[in-house]
């Protein structure tokens, strides 16, 4: 995945700026409750984490759909531990654009695109 510009790394700025003066003002001056807000929102971290994980829901569609059959090779899927591989990272997590995978075939499948 290609890094951004330092263009386009400067933009982030102001929407974190925003961030922090919204958590401010939402703390109403309480100091103890500013820095709760800090901890317990993570803003960036929720953020991230909505786009690199995939939900419950659709792990157990894509099992239905794939019939408890890995997608790369063909073989039964443990009940646990198989993972959703998305075909375009970019494109995050959705019905479209995964597939339910062995632990081993998504390793084998995201160093074939490069990724480690």
């Amino acid at each position: 995945m290609p890094q951004l510009t330092e263009s386009q790394g400067e933009r982030i700025l102001p929407i974190l700026a925003s961030v922090r003066e919204a958590i401010e003002k939402a703390s109403e001056g309480d100091l103890i409750v500013l820095h709760q807000m800090r901890v317990t929102s993570r803003s960036g971290s929720n953020l991230m984490k909505e786009e690199l994980q995939p939900n419950d829901e659709l792990h157990e569609l894509k099992w239905k759909r794939q019939r408890g059959i890995c997608a790369l090779c063909s073989k039964s899927l443990p009940e646990r531990g198989a993972e959703l591989d998305r075909l375009i990272s970019t494109e995050g997590y959705t019905e479209e654009n995964t597939r339910l995978v062995h632990h081993e075939c998504h390793r084998k499948a995201r160093e074939a695109k490069g990724f480690q």
